[in-house]
C-alpha cells in the first residue's frame, strides 16, 4: 500500500519514516539500506545458519584415507545398470588404489573406469593385476605431463 508523500512509514525520499541517524530502527543494518530478520527465505550468503555450517564437511575430512565398502556380490551386480555397476567398482577400487598411490588415487581410479566392466571386476580379484595397470596409469600421467 502506497502513502500520499508527507505521510510517515512510506518510501518517499528524504528518509522519512526512519529513526535518528537515517537508519532503520530495530534490525541490524546491512549495505543497501536492507533489513534482514532470521525467519525469512532470502538471507544474505555471508548468514548461513549454525546448522548448515555444521553439516558441511571440513576439507580435511577428504583427505583421510578411505575406508572399503562390503565387497561386491554378484546378486547386487546383476540388478544394478551399467552405470551403477561401475561406480560400486570404482567404490571399491578407489581405497585399493589410495593406498598404493594416495596423490593420484582419483586420477587414476578415473582412468581405471573407462575399462569395461568384467575387466575391472578382474583388477578387483587380482592385486597383480591391479597394480600392472596403476603402473601403466602412472606411465601415461607422466607421459602427459612431458607433452604439456
Amino acid at each position: 500500500v502506497m502513502q500520499q508523500p508527507g505521510g510517515r512509514g512510506g518510501r518517499g525520499a528524504g528518509g522519512r519514516g526512519r529513526g535518528r541517524g537515517g537508519k532503520l530502527s530495530g534490525a541490524p543494518q546491512q549495505p543497501g539500506g536492507f533489513k534482514y530478520n532470521n525467519n525469512v527465505r532470502n538471507q544474505p550468503p555471508q548468514q548461513m545458519p549454525p546448522q548448515q555450517m555444521q553439516q558441511m564437511p571440513p576439507q580435511q575430512m577428504q583427505q583421510m584415507p578411505p575406508q572399503a565398502p562390503e565387497p561386491l556380490t554378484a546378486a547386487a551386480l546383476a540388478s544394478a545398470s551399467e552405470q551403477e555397476q561401475k561406480n560400486m567398482i570404482g567404490e571399491r577400487l578407489y581405497p585399493l588404489i589410495h593406498a598404493d598411490q594416495p596423490e593420484l588415487a582419483g586420477k587414476i581410479t578415473g582412468m581405471l573406469l573407462e575399462m569395461d566392466n568384467p575387466e575391472l571386476l578382474h583388477l578387483l580379484e587380482s592385486p597383480d593385476a591391479l597394480q600392472a595397470k596403476i603402473q601403466e596409469a602412472i606411465q601415461v600421467l607422466q607421459q602427459h605431463a612431458q607433452q604439456s
